[in-house]
């Protein structure tokens, strides 16, 4: 019984972590560019080089 409850805790403290690091990265403006990923198809990064 005691290993479940250290298990639960370690998973707990595991959770708190990950939820520390999302909110850091959050807080940092990780997650700021809205208008980027809508608009990246319509880029054309290739040169068309025509040879005349």
């Amino acid at each position: 019984m005691s290993v479940i409850l250290i298990l639960i805790g370690f998973s707990l403290l595991v959770a708190l972590i990950f939820l520390g690091l999302y909110l850091w990265a959050v807080k940092n403006g990780q997650y700021d560019d809205k208008y980027t990923p809508s608009v990246r198809m319509l880029f054309d990064n290739k040169k068309n080089d025509v040879e005349s």
